[in-house]
């Protein structure tokens, strides 16, 4: 699976890349098929306080599947989106089956 990793408006850094890689390459245990998948990172500002944005995007044949997480760090932003996309996968894996 491929993964690509984009950061909006700054430049992240080798730990943050390899902790999604991580976490993103780690949902191919739950569906085989997975084709590509696209992080975008963001900063949001509002007010004195900068939230973290984080999108994945897993392209898996007929389908492509969202979720935008929004919180204090990239790394919780991206931890809870991984484990809103296995549900996810694990939906649409049984209704290919069934």
């Amino acid at each position: 699976m491929e993964v690509r990793t984009q950061s909006v408006h700054f430049d992240a850094d080798e730990t943050l890349l390899t902790f999604i890689n991580e976490k993103v390459e780690k949902l191919e245990t739950f569906y085989d098929n997975i084709v590509s998948a696209d992080v975008i990172l963001r900063l949001q500002r509002s007010g004195q306080i900068q939230d973290k944005i984080a999108e994945i995007k897993i392209n898996v044949p007929g389908a492509t599947l969202i979720v935008k997480e929004t919180k204090k760090t990239f790394e919780e932003a991206v931890d809870l989106g991984a484990s809103s996309l296995r549900r996810q996968l694990l939906k649409y894996k049984s209704k290919q089956r069934g």
